[in-house]
């Protein structure tokens, strides 16, 4: 029983996999693999800064910080709003939004590989309290 369980599962994830990784947007991941990208990513999740300030809680030159975030800007994952003579960078939601859909995916498979592998478990240890009686 446990067998075929697992085969269904194999090609039900195989069969979901193939259909819907294709539609994550790669740019996204891509600006956010480099490290002090990611870092100013997490600043930003605090709220709303001015280049100014993250390249100084960062510890990153201001040309690196603007670098960073006009790769960030492209890839829809930061938006700027100028205010007087600074320029303010926040998040934007979407990407992430979609982020988090595609990972979903992966939680999904991941949570029924860990209920099969849990219900194996529980198959084992009932049968050694059968054999030890």
């Amino acid at each position: 029983m446990l067998q075929n369980k697992s085969l269904i599962v194999y090609s039900l994830t195989g069969i979901f996999l193939f259909g819907y990784t294709r539609f994550m947007n790669t740019t996204t991941l891509t600006a956010l693999a480099e490290p002090n990208r990611l870092r100013i990513v997490e600043l930003l999740r605090d709220g709303p800064r001015p280049v100014g300030e993250i390249a100084g809680r960062l510890r990153l030159r201001q040309p690196q910080v603007s670098k960073h975030l006009r790769v960030l800007s492209n890839a829809g994952l930061v938006k700027v709003q100028p205010i007087a003579q600074q320029r303010v960078y926040q998040l934007q939601a979407r990407p992430f939004q979609e982020l988090d859909s595609w990972l979903e995916t992966f939680r999904r498979l991941w949570e029924g590989r860990l209920d099969t592998l849990n219900d194996y478990m529980q198959e084992i240890k009932e049968q050694q309290k059968r054999e030890k009686k």
